[in-house]
């Protein structure tokens, strides 16, 4: 009950305006930002019921607060706003409002249950789907290996305590901004109702480029381990293209819970892959051959630095690209929220989820980084030089990396079915008979492209950075804090609004944007401390973006002039 009294402290009514709303003015079909608070605070509401109602809070109904949910409480409690804007989120009221205006249609009735049935993931789901990364940790020791010891254990860190702040950012956003009746689907959704449509074309042109290079990274990354295996006897290609029809078949599961059980194999099969790739490491040489071909690195012998000094600017710059991939599950954030049964949750799961990729990436990191030195590869159990200890690494990593890649393309589909087939075409909803048919021809799709982008840059150390720089950055980094910003702005304007009544549209605001006192009371009312700090780290995470671009346009052009690989070729990369 803790986060719904939290919700309602910030939307509640003043008491200078304490009487009831009047329902005898024409109601309006606008929605404006206010409504979207209005039911998702309900939407809340109805939640905790939920929970109440169930065995488990009927047994024990006065049941105290947890620990971990008392510290929480604590430790959030600063990302509320200060003064909360004038909403009114009684139920009654909301009820009354649905007698007065028009009744939904078939085709809203039918978008409304469809959001209903998607809601039926846990936290722990959320788990396990997180921590279901797009590599593992198998990148990390490459990321240490550019930059050196001491930046490499600082900036993963850093960079890890700032991905968990950006998160919680996500999550608060997600439930003060969705409901049923306004539901929350996807990134660009938060970025819409804040910024408007122009924020939502930009996060969802970013969101699909990120989710289809993830998953022809993946298709890469698994022909490489194919390619491996058969001792180059099987076209590099045809390896790749062996994953995209097994993505093909796989990608026609639909809901998230769906993969709840494979999600939760893929986190255990990628520590294995950790744990046994840790010892291989430890009694094995490098694997000379891979690196020469890979990186251009001649044998020699091991060496480890405090700070890379002999690499130049844009390995550097890639190698922290490569730390941005370990936290770039954010750009799924809401579409995970979307489909819990109870999105206040969340939290717990990816706070399990932030710890856990933060000490296997860096130990892993730093263990393989010490007996590897300069030979990382940028699949680190790929760099075992002995045969039969590469192929126990690649067959695991296969099942776990075909799961990923099922996870990111589900979700990447979701986004074009959305903001294609639903939006601008009207078309059948998602779980609709027709939808099965129409997401049926997607993946096929889908899936071909992801090849095509797997086979054209055939070195997952520039494609990881380019797309980590492109979007990653972004849905990470640069836009939760700037989507709080806007957040704040907007509701810290609504101070001296009128009584909020649902379906009065803006009727109820006392000036509008074009007038400065709204813009100052948004700016400069509140707490604009903490806007500056959101300002700072969204444009700062802007400004690493526009290096790491840079860097993995010179790391593709420096890998193509060594010749390591060749775009749709037979000649494998390792």
């Amino acid at each position: 009950m803790s986060e719904l009294n939290d919700i309602d402290e910030k939307v509640s009514v003043s008491e200078k305006h304490s009487s009831p709303p009047d329902y005898s003015q024409p109601f309006s079909d606008e929605v404006i930002f206010e409504d979207y608070l209005h039911y998702a605070a309900i939407q809340r509401q109805a939640e905790e019921e939920a929970v109440r109602g169930s065995p488990e809070g009927q047994a024990n109904p006065q049941s105290k607060k947890s620990w971990a949910d008392s510290f929480i409480d604590r430790s959030v409690s600063w990302f509320s706003d200060h003064k909360g804007p004038n909403v009114n989120v009684d139920v009654g009221h909301a009820v009354a409002h649905a007698r007065h205006r028009r009744e939904l249609t078939v085709n809203e009735e039918e978008r409304v249950n469809a959001a209903r049935a998607l809601r039926i993931a846990s936290w722990a789901s959320v788990f396990y789907l997180i921590t279901t990364d797009i590599l593992g940790p198998f990148n990390a020791p490459f990321a240490i290996s550019q930059v050196g010891w001491v930046p490499g254990i600082i900036l993963y860190f850093f960079m890890g305590l700032i991905a968990a702040y950006t998160g919680l950012i996500l999550w608060r956003l997600y439930i003060r901004l969705d409901s049923v009746t306004h539901p929350l689907r996807t990134y660009a959704d938060i970025a819409e109702r804040i910024y408007g449509r122009t924020a939502r074309h930009v996060c969802t042109i970013l969101q699909a480029v990120q989710l289809i290079v993830n998953v022809g990274t993946i298709c890469l990354g698994n022909g490489q381990a194919l390619a491996q295996m058969t001792k180059g006897k099987l076209c590099f290609s045809i390896c790749i293209l062996i994953w995209m029809i097994v993505g093909m078949v796989i990608g026609q599961v639909r809901t998230l819970k769906s993969y709840g059980w494979l999600a939760n194999s893929a986190v255990w099969l990628n520590l294995l892959v950790i744990f046994l790739s840790m010892g291989f490491v430890a009694h094995s040489p490098p694997n000379f051959a891979a690196a020469m071909s890979s990186l251009g690195v001649s044998p020699g012998p091991v060496k480890t630095e405090l700070f890379a000094t002999d690499l130049p600017l844009f390995s550097k710059v890639n190698g922290i690209m490569q730390m941005v991939f370990a936290y770039g599950g954010a750009m799924i954030f809401p579409e995970m929220m979307a489909e819990m049964r109870r999105p206040m949750d969340f939290w717990k799961g990816m706070a399990m989820a932030q710890m856990l990729i933060f000490s296997a990436y860096l130990m892993y990191g730093i263990f393989v980084y010490s007996f590897q030195g300069q030979f990382t590869l940028p699949l680190a159990f790929q760099g075992v030089s002995k045969f039969s200890w590469q192929t126990v690494g690649n067959a695991l990593s296969l099942v776990s990396g075909i799961i990923a890649a099922g996870l990111y393309g589900n979700i990447g589909i979701k986004v074009i079915y959305i903001n294609i087939v639903e939006d601008m075409f009207h078309g059948p909803t998602l779980m609709s008979k027709k939808g099965h048919i129409i997401w049926f021809f997607l993946v096929i799709g889908y899936w071909a492209l992801a090849f095509i982008i797997g086979s054209a840059i055939p070195q997952i150390q520039t494609i990881t950075s380019l797309i980590a720089a492109v979007a990653i950055m972004q849905f990470t980094y640069s836009f939760p804090p700037l989507l709080r910003l806007g957040y704040d702005v907007l509701t810290d304007a609504m101070a001296e609004d009128e009584k909020y009544i649902p379906g009065m549209g803006t009727r109820v605001r006392k000036d509008t944007w074009n007038d400065w006192s709204r813009w100052k009371r948004g700016l400069f009312s509140g707490r604009w401390y903490f806007k500056l700090l959101n300002f700072i780290i969204g444009f700062g995470g802007l400004a690493m973006a526009c290096l790491g671009m840079w860097g993995a346009g010179e790391s593709i052009k420096a890998a193509f002039l060594t010749g390591a690989a060749t775009s749709f070729g037979c000649t494998a990369p390792v």
